[in-house]
């Protein structure tokens, strides 16, 4: 097996209430066994201070020794991957190129040995990042034809935003603060949010102030509550059940599809609500997460749409649904960068 880094370099400056960026490093684990080789994408768990180094030292050393010497029983090697001691990516990146690797080795697209639809059922979101109220609006006027919009916040500077946007589309609309509230700010924006008929807020306080989100819980007419950041296994559904309505879930936070639809059954059984995201990722990790879309009350895959030159193309878009590559594998294929102009 190898394992390469790779650059995903974005359209625009992305920027959230915690940090701006317009490339994100990540990388491709490649496995070959019975000469069919599959392969997987595996992001850092950046917001838990995970870096690609060890992500990518991770699958050099010790990705071949976890994986074994025989793919012939996919469920007892990906058990291995789900719960190896290392980095989140590095599971990610070889969870991935199994469930690659077994479509490939069948001629077939993995949606369809899982038994699911190549459409999603759900219409997944689309994220728009902060940015003054032009910027913001020409943003919504370029997004894709998707079924919801969610637009990251701060405070109170954001509502002219939210009120501009909300006149200029009938779509719902979801917001995300990444732990910028506190209490009193939540109390305050809850009525005009409401007003706004915005759909649910992620991760509003941090993940440390349960007091916050205990006290939210007790307001009336308060706005449904995702937990993002504060939850990332199974142990953590449990405790958001107590302070939220639901959770969000990423490959990149759980470790890859196995760990992933751990957490989601986990949610489901209490009766929380689960949405399936992405962080700034191609379309390899996004097919890979497209394969828990059964599980999911709401899809947020979207990340294909801030990329310039992808380095992966095989996703389509059907009414605001992912429809999923038929190729064999993860469905999805390389592609190449455009090609500058010769300088002048």
């Amino acid at each position: 097996m190898r394992v390469r880094r790779t650059t995903l370099r974005l359209l625009t400056t992305f920027r959230s209430s915690r940090l701006a960026y317009d490339s994100i490093d990540t990388c491709v684990a490649t496995i070959v066994h019975r000469g069919v080789a599959g392969q997987g994408e595996g992001t850092p768990a950046w917001a838990h201070g995970e870096h690609l180094d060890e992500v990518v030292e991770a699958v050099d050393a010790e990705g071949a020794t976890v994986l074994g010497d025989d793919l012939s029983d996919p469920d007892r090697v990906l058990d291995r991957v789900a719960d190896w001691d290392a980095p989140v990516g590095a599971r990610m990146a070889l969870d991935g190129a199994v469930h690659d690797w077994l479509g490939r080795v069948a001629g077939r697209p993995t949606w369809q040995l899982f038994g699911q639809p190549r459409t999603l059922a759900q219409p997944t979101g689309h994220t728009i990042g902060i940015a003054d109220t032009p910027g913001t609006l020409a943003a919504v006027a370029a997004a894709p034809p998707v079924g919801a919009l969610k637009m990251k916040v701060r405070d109170a500077r954001d509502l002219a935003r939210l009120v501009a946007v909300r006149a200029a589309t009938t779509l719902p609309i979801r917001i995300d603060a990444n732990e910028a509230w506190d209490f009193d700010t939540a109390r305050d924006l809850t009525p005009r949010l409401r007003e706004l008929d915005i759909q649910l807020v992620e991760q509003p306080f941090p993940t440390g102030d349960v007091d916050a989100y205990r006290r939210y819980r007790e307001l009336p007419d308060r706005l449904p509550v995702f937990l993002d950041e504060g939850c990332t296994d199974v142990a953590s559904v449990h405790t958001a059940r107590h302070l939220a309505d639901g959770v969000v879930v990423k490959l990149a936070k759980s470790g890859g599809v196995r760990a992933t639809a751990r957490v989601m059954r986990a949610a489901r059984r209490l009766d929380l609500a689960v949405m399936l995201s992405c962080n700034c990722e191609s379309e390899l990790a996004l097919s890979q997460a497209a394969l828990l879309a059964p599980l999911a009350h709401r899809i947020d895959l979207d990340s294909q749409f801030l990329l310039r030159d992808p380095p992966f193309r095989g996703l389509g878009l059907d009414r605001g649904r992912i429809v999923l590559g038929d190729a064999p594998g993860l469905g999805v294929l390389p592609h190449p960068p455009t090609p500058r102009a010769p300088a002048t």
